[in-house]
């Protein structure tokens, strides 16, 4: 089967054992599974994380790049293996099961979920970089209950820069769209989330004007009280490359207010972070890292 699971489209046979441009072949292979405590608050203190390797973006910044570019092997698994760990994850307490970096294995984790999603009594996280097919989102309806999602960039030129995709912004935002027609607006039960969408951006060094441009598109795919903002600051220099001197160092006071200002004006609510919040501290471990 030739993979058009993300937005390259690049026709890899992976099941032929041919390498996709995410780096991906054939099987699912994962780089960690854990009890995850640092996501939004509304999903609890123990997401269920699946650390999936590869990744269709190049985000140059990137904190996995472990296993989203390929250093750390992992495991490669099968449907039914996925399927069970989720099962799994539940029994041990987890608050739901927190797919990272999904996109590359979609259709092998629809077909997991469609297994067991009858047997999960908690949410379902497609937790992405909005890199995203609009058929793919479509094909996720009723298997998956909350969208985890970036709008990394607002611009092609900046896209293009860091992450190597200068359509990005056009095919988040026709993504995001895609994501509120299948779960709609935020249901709480107390202050845990259930279904809805959090939509994540990292204001960048140097980054300001753009990430103003990238609220505003976000704001024109879906209404802004339709999704949880979570407007990061946790940009830190340790994973980027010393040569792109915008990214080594980290955001200030002042970029990261100004962009939070715009959301507010915009109509967005959620969540915001301290600048204590910049440290590679929070990046998970990977085997082989």
């Amino acid at each position: 089967m030739i993979c058009t699971r993300c937005p390259r489209n690049c026709l890899a046979d992976r099941e032929a054992g041919e390498i996709g441009l995410c780096g991906a072949s054939f099987g699912i292979r994962v780089g960690r599974v854990m009890l995850h405590p640092w996501e939004e608050p509304c999903l609890g203190e123990k997401s269920g994380a699946i650390f999936f390797s590869h990744c269709p973006l190049s985000c140059v910044y990137c904190q996995n790049q472990a296993i989203s570019r390929g250093q750390a092997p992992g495991e490669i698994w099968n449907t039914d293996r996925l399927a069970a760990e989720m099962l799994s994850l539940q029994k041990n307490g987890a608050e739901n099961i927190d797919l990272v970096s999904p996109t590359q294995y979609a259709w092998e984790i629809r077909d997991a979920l469609a297994a067991v999603k009858d047997s999960l009594q908690i949410p379902v996280v497609w937790n992405t970089g909005g890199y995203e097919r609009a058929e793919v989102i479509r094909s996720l309806r009723g298997l998956v209950d909350i969208f985890l999602t970036d709008f990394k960039y607002g611009t092609p030129a900046l896209a293009e820069a860091y992450s190597g995709a200068p359509d990005y912004p056009e095919v988040a935002a026709r993504a995001l769209s895609e994501m509120h027609e299948a779960v709609g607006d935020p249901i709480f039960d107390g202050d845990r989330m259930k279904r809805g969408i959090i939509l994540r951006h990292l204001v960048l060094p140097g980054g300001r004007k753009d990430s103003v441009r990238a609220l505003s598109l976000a704001a024109q795919a879906v209404p802004p009280t339709g999704v949880i903002l979570s407007l990061m600051r946790q940009y830190t220099p340790d994973f980027a490359p010393r040569e792109i001197k915008t990214l080594t160092r980290r955001v200030t006071t002042f970029e990261y207010e100004a962009v939070r200002e715009h959301a507010l004006s915009l109509g967005f609510d959620g969540f915001s972070q301290d600048a204590d919040s910049a440290t590679a501290a929070y990046t998970p471990e990977f085997a082989g890292e």
